[in-house]
Order: structure tokens, then sequence, then C-alpha cells
């Protein structure tokens, strides 16, 4: 999946360097659509390079000594074939939460509401952290927009559920 972000972000922002990208992915909360590092950024950068799905370019009006790119012909068709792989998909949700819950009744009682706790702290953060976003950034594409508002009406109904675990034990 991180080859198709990075491949979307450069047809949205040619001639962009790989630190820019990663901003990109980062002020645009992409880690709540997959889980990525910096490493792991910087890898599939430089295997897109290999790849000869992106190409760097020289940037006349550049100050500081970086790495710009740019999408390629071949990058292209490697988009449109991501973009069919991974739009065409159905999965369950799967948080490692619901792991751990399969095991409950094993766990002791007073951790387990910690767990709970933590997961209903958590989940609070990212609602605040996505409408957050959601209200400074006029720029977000509305297909974007209501992905995140979807998201944050799912968070807020796993904190409905997690209040209710909270209350049976």
């Amino acid at each position: 999946m991180i080859p198709l972000l990075i491949l979307g972000l450069l047809k949205q922002n040619p001639g962009s360097y790989g630190y820019e990208l990663l901003s990109l992915m980062e002020e645009r909360h992409y880690k709540y659509i997959v889980n990525f590092t910096k490493g792991s950024f910087y890898y599939n950068l430089q295997q897109l390079e290999e790849k000869k799905y992106i190409k760097r370019i020289e940037k006349l009006d550049n100050t500081r000594d970086t790495q710009n790119y740019i999408i390629t012909e071949l990058g292209d068709k490697e988009f449109e074939r991501l973009m069919q792989k991974y739009g065409a998909k159905t999965e369950y949700v799967n948080l490692s939460f619901y792991g751990a819950l399969l095991f409950a009744d094993e766990y002791r009682s007073e951790e387990l509401k910690k767990l709970i706790e933590t997961q209903i702290e958590q989940t609070k953060e990212r609602i605040f952290l996505l409408e957050k976003s959601l209200e400074n950034n006029d720029s977000i594409p509305n297909y974007f927009r209501q992905m995140m508002e979807n998201s944050v009406s799912h968070h807020l109904v796993n904190i409905k559920w997690f209040e209710g675990l909270l209350k049976d034990l």
C-alpha cells in the first residue's frame, strides 16, 4: 500500500522530494490507512526508483540538496494497477485488540480494564487528530474528507463498545 501512497502523492505533487512526501503522509494522517515508518517509507521510495516507477529530477529553484522525484510512464501504469488491486479489495477491520479480547476470560479483570481504558484514550486521541485535521484543512479533497469523517464515526462506535465492555466487567 505504501507504493500506492507514494505514487499517488507524486501524481498530485510532481517534483516533490522524499521528506516532503513523508510529511504529507503524516499531515494527512495516512497512518490510519496504512502502517508506515520513516524507514519503510524510504525503503519503498528506493524500490520505486529502482523499478523505474519514479525518477529523480533536477529542480532549478532548489536551494537545498534534495532528491526530487516525478512519476514515470511505467509508474503511471503501476499506479493504475495498484488502484485496481487495492480499490477492489474489501477486508474486515482488524484491530490487534480483537485478538487480545478473544482471551479476556483468561486475563485478570483489573488488567483488562486498563487495556480497555487505553483503547478509549487512544481512540479519543485519533478522533481529536482527525477532527483537527478536518477543521483546519480546506485543501483536503472531498472524497478524503468523507473518508476521514467515516473514520471518526467508526471510532465513536468503538468508544461506545469499549465503554460497554467496561460496564460488563
